[in-house]
């Protein structure tokens, strides 16, 4: 079985710090297969690090702010812009022949999609978070397994790692290494594989701004 996230966070995220070494050592080492870089409104560095890896290792991904919160498009060959609308956006995705994958929806206190946008959007939607490994204190996670029953959705289970503590901590396992074209049926019959966050974990986003403000002030 391959162990896969579709939902992590490098250095080039404002709030991410996974840096590319850590990213090899992560799949030289077996704890995870393939790994979706999901930066925030940006894929320069996924880009970069699959030239480097392969498109086996590493999927060219983007977490993308829209008017009604964040969502994912995976298999991207060119940066989307942050700020469309929700449907624009994932017009986009989908211009590309890429994926739409929805990150930790409910949320508020980070911008995830909500019921209601959901509900507009539910035919578009190829895979839903439902399990996000840095929920704790807001997690949706058993409201967002009842939604993708009753839509008759994908569910899948990703870490949000933004450090490299994080990563094959929650993942999934699907049966072979995905494409664009495969992905959802993989994701069909997937396995997931949660473990509670640590509070590094979910701190990490925080402390990495932090660290990059004092790092410009120097």
């Amino acid at each position: 079985m391959i162990k896969v996230d579709l939902h992590t966070h490098s250095i080039a995220s404002p709030d991410g710090g996974i840096n590319a070494q850590e990213y090899h050592q992560i799949l030289d080492a077996g704890l995870l297969d393939c790994v979706a870089i999901t930066d925030h409104n940006r894929i320069d560095f996924a880009q970069n690090l699959q030239a480097d890896l392969g498109p086996e290792k590493i999927i060219i991904g983007e977490e993308i702010s829209t008017t009604e919160g964040d969502i994912i498009g995976l298999f991207l060959t060119k940066q989307i812009d942050a700020g469309l609308e929700l449907k624009a956006a994932i017009q986009e995705i989908k211009n590309q022949g890429g994926i739409v994958y929805i990150p930790h929806p409910f949320e508020t206190v980070r911008q995830g999609i909500s019921e209601e946008a959901l509900e507009l959007i539910k035919d578009d939607i190829d895979i839903i978070e439902t399990a996000n490994g840095r929920a704790l204190f807001q997690n949706f996670g058993p409201q967002a397994v009842t939604w993708v029953r009753l839509q008759r959705s994908v569910g899948f289970g990703s870490s949000d790692a933004h450090r490299a503590g994080a990563l094959g901590k929650t993942y999934s396992t699907i049966a072979e290494y995905p494409t664009a074209g495969t992905i959802v049926e993989l994701a069909q019959k997937a396995r997931i594989h949660y473990s509670l966050p640590s509070l590094p974990d979910i701190l990490a986003p925080k402390l990495n701004r932090f660290k990059k403000f004092l790092n410009k002030k120097s």
